[in-house]
């Protein structure tokens, strides 16, 4: 029995698909008699694209991922899937106009019409390998592009077995693939790697009764789709293969596309969200049909990692896993940091870690964390039912900028029950944020995603949801199936009006714009405390707080604290000095207006990073001195007053509380 496994456009390139790998591995390992290879035909895309029109790194990544939410890279492959090069071109123009600026418009139009020829070719290649099953791997925009060359496959031989599975074909989703593109066999729904394996050995024994493979769909005697339940409970950790990635990075040195991206391995710990499990966050869509948070054990893991490593010798490694199991910390991070591997990796993780924790990542190689921000204000995310405050997040910001982790976040917004007065105090203090990372791009209206609880409960507040435009001028399906086919959702805007969004998008360009020139950093000198800025919203570079009940509330505003707080904890490290609350009050109100504080819900952090060289900032700090003159600023008061498989891949305020015991579009 000879397996084909294909990756269609618009999968990632830098990446092998761990899906494809997984599977591979469980059919070469877990079939008698069958083998199984992967067709990277993602990566023959652009070699097929490039020959016949200028088309780069940057253009691939538009469609695969930069225009998930408005269906670009889908909508390009509709016209092999319909066999029509100006399928709903009309459509896609009039929907898209003012979204798509015209040098982009006029690509997306032209690989519409030219891509039918690459599906074809492609078909004919899957077929020359003789394959007995090819399955097609569907997550992100690669849907339409899977289907297409389906199609094509079933019309070139009608004897190859047809299969999809992935993040597109989970739940209810899978069965609408399976019943309305009847040149599909088999979609397997929810996690493959024991229902895929068993399709293979029932078609390879002749086995005509499928009805215990969980979640799969098949065909009745008829043509007639039958859905399978569901399975009841998700893959235990330890039944999660390894993947095999033999052959991607030799098709990748082999392609054009080697000269566009630095190729990463992808590997998982866990599966699930331990988070998500107690709270799931409202707009949160990730997970699919099981939310269970799974982990491999340590031992495992380690030797995962260390084994691709050294097969493919590539240090950059993307760790889909959609949060750490905070186990790791204690455990596989350790032993990466002793292994002598200079690892790359990113990952995701929840915002409250502590920047000891943080410390243990960077140390490990991480050097790239996706903690799903969000927003920076305690109120709207009480509405996400995020578990963190706005004070924590900016911790997050500040604690990886002195560990050396570069933070990568979305600001969302668009929540029901949130108002213009939960924005303003963000916006008005973004200036003095600037020297840390900014969100990746300009704040974003919510999508309302399957799966997530804004989509499952409208009590929470959006009714009467559609599919999102692009899918109605993408397939040719009544609105009651595309809305089971559907990830994306359009729904009423709710949240804040367009003044604010404004404003608030306005403080975000400013901060992308000037970060990498502005500067905030503290070094602590025992007796005093020294902070250097250079930010274009506040005049001052060089402050000095020696006073020490002052140099005590700044220490204590490592962590987020209340005034009252505040004011009881430096009272019992500075016994005897008579300021109480009222003063404190005093304190951070002229420190959030120089910028060394950030304050939200009722809560103060501060928002200097530890210098990287101390001896380097006292030279730094003397020279402004001595370069400012009489306009240095001056302590006031006698101190210092300013400063899945198949396609997939605790208490709040505390990262390590107990939990309950692939790849997402951008994690929001």
């Amino acid at each position: 029995m000879r397996v084909l496994l294909v990756n269609m456009p618009w999968s990632p390139i830098d990446l092998p698909s761990l899906a494809l790998g997984i599977l591979k591995r469980s059919i070469d390992e877990r079939v008698p008699g069958a083998t199984a290879e992967v067709l990277h035909a993602n990566l023959d895309f652009t070699d097929w694209i490039t020959a016949r029109r200028e088309f780069a790194a940057d253009d691939y990544g538009y469609y695969s991922l930069s225009s998930y939410f408005m269906g670009c890279g889908d909508w390009v492959f509709s016209s092999a899937l319909y066999g029509d090069p100006s399928w709903r071109e009309d459509e896609f123009a009039s929907v898209m106009k003012g979204k798509l600026r015209g040098s982009r418009m006029r690509m997306t139009r032209e690989l519409h019409r030219e891509v039918p020829a690459f599906v074809e070719e492609i078909a004919r290649r899957i077929v020359e390998h003789a394959p007995d099953v090819v399955g097609f791997t569907s997550t992100f925009q690669q849907n339409t592009a899977a289907l297409a060359a389906a199609r094509h496959v079933k019309r070139l031989a009608p004897h190859v077995v047809t299969v999809m599975g992935g993040a597109n074909c989970d739940a209810e989703q899978g069965a609408a693939v399976h019943r309305n593109f009847p040149f599909v066999d088999h979609v397997v729904r929810g996690e493959g790697e024991t229902a895929f394996p068993e399709l293979v050995r029932a078609l390879a024994e002749g086995r005509t009764d499928l009805g215990g493979i969980p979640g799969l769909c098949h065909r009745a005697a008829d043509g007639g789709s039958v859905v399978n339940p569901m399975a009841t409970a998700p893959l235990p950790p330890a039944h999660i293969l390894p993947p095999d990635y033999s052959g991607y990075f030799e098709c990748l040195a082999a392609s054009v596309a080697r000269n566009w991206v630095e190729p990463k391995l992808v590997v998982e710990g866990a599966r699930g969200c331990w988070w998500g499990e107690k709270h799931h966050c409202t707009f949160c869509g990730l997970n699919g049909s099981f939310m269970q948070f799974r982990s491999k054990s340590p031992e495992v893991f380690y030797e995962e990692i260390m084994e691709l490593a050294r097969r493919h010798r590539v240090l950059d490694m993307y760790v889909v896993d959609n949060i750490l199991d905070m186990g790791y910390l204690s455990t596989v991070l350790p032993r990466i940091i002793d292994s002598g591997y200079d690892l790359r990796l990113h990952i995701e993780i929840k915002a409250n870690m502590r920047r000891t924790q943080l410390r243990t990542l960077s140390d490990a190689g991480l050097i790239y964390v996706q903690p799903g921000i969000e927003s920076l204000n305690n109120r709207v995310l009480d509405l996400m039912d995020k578990g963190v405050s706005g004070c924590q997040n900016v911790r997050m910001l500040r604690d990886g900028a002195e560990t050396g982790l570069a933070v990568s976040w979305n600001y969302l917004h668009g929540f029901p029950g949130e108002t213009a007065e939960d924005y303003e105090p963000v916006i008005a203090q973004i200036p003095a944020l600037e020297h840390l990372d900014p969100p990746v791009d300009l704040s974003a209206r919510i999508a309302i995603e399957r799966f997530s609880p804004y989509f499952n409960r409208p009590e929470l507040g959006f009714t009467g949801l559609r599919p999102e435009a692009h899918y109605r001028f993408t397939y040719d399906l009544p609105e009651e199936e595309l809305y089971d086919l559907a990830y994306v959702f359009e729904a009423p805007a709710r949240g804040i009006g367009e003044p604010t969004v404004s404003a608030l998008n306005e403080a975000l360009a400013g901060w992308k714009k000037h970060h990498t020139d502005a500067r905030l950093t503290h070094t602590d000198l025992g007796d005093r405390i020294v902070l250097v800025s250079r930010r274009r919203a506040f005049p001052w570079r060089a402050w000095e707080l020696a006073d020490p009940f002052e140099v005590a509330l700044f220490r204590l505003l490592d962590q987020p604290h209340a005034p009252a707080a505040l004011a009881r904890k430096a009272a019992a490290r500075v016994p005897g000095d008579p300021r109480g609350q009222e003063e404190v009050e005093r304190i951070l109100d002229e420190w959030v207006a120089r910028g060394i504080v950030f304050t939200d819900g009722g809560q103060y952090v501060h928002i200097a990073p530890a210098a990287v060289n101390e001896d380097l900032l006292r030279l730094d700090f003397m020279r402004h001195l001595h370069t400012a003159g009489a306009a240095a600023p001056k302590p006031a008061g006698g101190g210092g007053s300013e400063g899945d498989a198949w396609a997939d891949g605790g208490d709040r305020g505390s990262a390590d509380a107990p939990r309950d015991t692939v790849q997402p579009p951008v994690s929001v």
